[in-house]
């Protein structure tokens, strides 16, 4: 949803920018394994040193189901994790991207717009709702928007690397 300020709200898996969302059913293959969705590739990795942790996280049946695995403090958290998230959302949404076509010419037809997730759900990946939220005032922003940061930047780097190639087609 559009929104004020040369933002572009997303959130929901419905509409046109619900390819956005980690939780769209846009499978990805990574490193030679198939992931239902981009959170279910972002949970597993969470566990790479517990592969029976890993592997469950990954065959959940559905994305809310593998985010809550992942949130399961009884599993093993990797060490690393707060080092190395940001990268892993970078490589889940790179895959998304160049594996679908049509989520990367939506992403493309987004030029001009800072993307912006926006949910009080999460204060990290998402605005924390802010309706103000501006990436010139960090400090005053309810949530970092760390999904919307990336993509954004994923969006910038695929413009200026091809101007729109076409993604390659997917077999996942």
């Amino acid at each position: 949803m559009a929104c004020p300020h040369g933002k572009l709200w997303f959130y929901s898996t419905r509409g046109v920018h619900g390819c956005f969302s980690n939780f769209s059913s846009h499978p990805v293959v990574i490193d030679g394994r198939r992931y239902a969705t981009t959170e279910h590739y972002f949970q597993a990795m969470k566990f790479v040193g517990s592969p029976v942790d890993m592997e469950a996280v990954a065959d959940a049946p559905s994305p809310k189901l593998a985010a809550q695995m992942g949130r399961d403090r009884k599993r093993p958290l990797r060490k690393d994790w707060e080092l190395v998230k940001d990268d892993v959302m970078r490589t889940a949404l790179e895959a998304k991207f160049s594996q679908h076509a049509s989520c990367r010419e939506t992403l493309l037809g987004t030029q001009g717009l800072f993307l912006v997730e926006h949910t009080a759900n999460d204060k990290y990946w998402a605005d924390g709702g802010d309706q103000e939220w501006d990436l010139s005032t960090p400090e005053r922003n309810i949530g970092r928007n760390m999904l919307g940061i990336l993509l954004t930047e994923l969006r910038d780097r695929i413009q200026a690397e091809g101007a729109g190639a076409p993604a390659t087609a997917s077999s996942a």
